[in-house]
């Protein structure tokens, strides 16, 4: 109930009517359909709005909505590159989706490059494949923490680009290919297995590699005739296997 008369009023086309008195208001309020909603009681007199009121919370909620989720800190996602620079090239690319996907909905990636073995003398490769996946997804990321190590480990921290992000929006929209907003909770299940399984095989092998890290020690079987990584292929001729 506003007590205070006269108000100076703003009309529901938004224009400055002036100094009227409160009944008036609410007549004029009530004929329109609407409400007389008082938005700046300190002032003298004070300042009135005709409004849909319930419109007006509405709005107001929507946009509180919006500020708490713009000022909320973006979390660090980890995506491990394999147990070792072996990794296979579709595994790569799997989880430069998973980065990308990350990155879309506002969160920060670390990418780590485990090494094992004499792979250390070829850090190279490790380096240069962190490089190029910052390159594919330099369309929507910047590179906020260049390639730090930490034991047998480098880990590169990637960062969403905002005004990127937009970008690709726009362009998504424009060619009738809406953004869809990603299911985190399921993408954060499935980056956590990948990480459980290699845990878990590097638990496996644990005692069975010699200290050379040339491989993890094998009973004698029949021979594997799967198709070779040539991933492996080149990282054993560096190691001279």
């Amino acid at each position: 109930m506003i007590r205070i008369s006269p108000i100076r009023l703003i009309d529901e086309n938004n224009e400055q009517v002036g100094l009227v008195e409160t009944h008036d208001a609410i007549r004029q309020a009530q004929e329109a359909g609407l409400d007389l909603v008082e938005v700046v009681a300190d002032a003298r007199p004070p300042v009135c709005k005709i409004m849909d009121y319930g419109k007006y919370k509405y709005d107001l909620s929507k946009k509180e909505q919006q500020t708490r989720a713009s000022s909320k800190q973006s979390e660090l996602k980890e995506i491990r590159l394999g147990r070792s620079i072996k990794i296979d090239p579709h595994d790569v690319q799997i989880r430069v989706d998973q980065s990308r996907r990350f990155l879309m909905a506002g969160h920060k990636v670390q990418l780590t490059q485990r090494f094992r073995g004499r792979e250390m003398a070829h850090k190279q490769l490790g380096l240069e494949r962190l490089a190029q996946i910052c390159e594919d997804l330099s369309d929507i990321a910047k590179i906020e923490m260049a390639p730090r190590w930490m034991g047998r480990q480098a880990s590169i921290l990637l960062a969403p680009d905002k005004v990127k992000i937009e970008a690709v929006k726009r362009k998504l929209a424009q060619e009738g290919k809406a953004h869809e907003e990603e299911d985190l909770a399921k993408l954060e299940a499935q980056v956590a297995e990948q990480n459980l399984a290699e845990e878990a095989e590097d638990h496996d092998d644990e005692g069975g590699e010699e200290a050379t890290g040339v491989g993890t020690k094998r009973g004698k079987g029949p021979a594997d005739q799967r198709a070779t990584n040539p991933v492996d292929d080149e990282i054993n001729e560096l190691l001279g296997g």
